[in-house]
């Protein structure tokens, strides 16, 4: 059993800077890929990053490759998000996940969720 809770979220200008987290319970997650999903008002969740559990391969979706950055801490149980000059379109609500998979990118092969935290980026 993983649980998982985010953190971090909140109202950004566009151009700043904001560090989503993600803290684990359990004794799995250094052995978990962990992704990162958004869903906007109106769309489907979609996949933003993702990390394998040694870091040793990372995903990013094309609307983010360059400005945000996924890495984790396995001594800590966190994963992390750093989003670096976020736009007005990555408004959404942010969820961190878990899974057994290797760097799947499919929110159906997630088997734990967070609760989700808002990002809301103003132009």
């Amino acid at each position: 059993q993983v649980q998982l809770v985010e953190s971090g979220g909140g109202l950004v200008q566009a151009g700043n800077s904001l560090r989503l987290s993600c803290a684990a319970s359990g004794r799995t997650f250094s052995s978990r890929t962990m992704g990162w999903f958004r869903q906007a008002p109106g769309k489907e969740r979609e996949i933003v990053a993702a990390i394998t559990w040694d870091a040793g391969n990372t995903y990013y979706a094309d609307s983010v490759k360059g400005r945000f950055t996924i890495s984790r801490d396995n001594a800590k149980n966190t994963v992390y998000l750093q989003m670096n000059s976020p736009k007005p379109e990555d408004t959404a609500v942010y969820y961190c996940a878990a899974t057994k998979e290797y760097l799947t990118l499919t929110a159906a092969t997630y088997d734990y969720w967070g609760q989700g935290t808002q990002v809301t980026v103003s132009s």
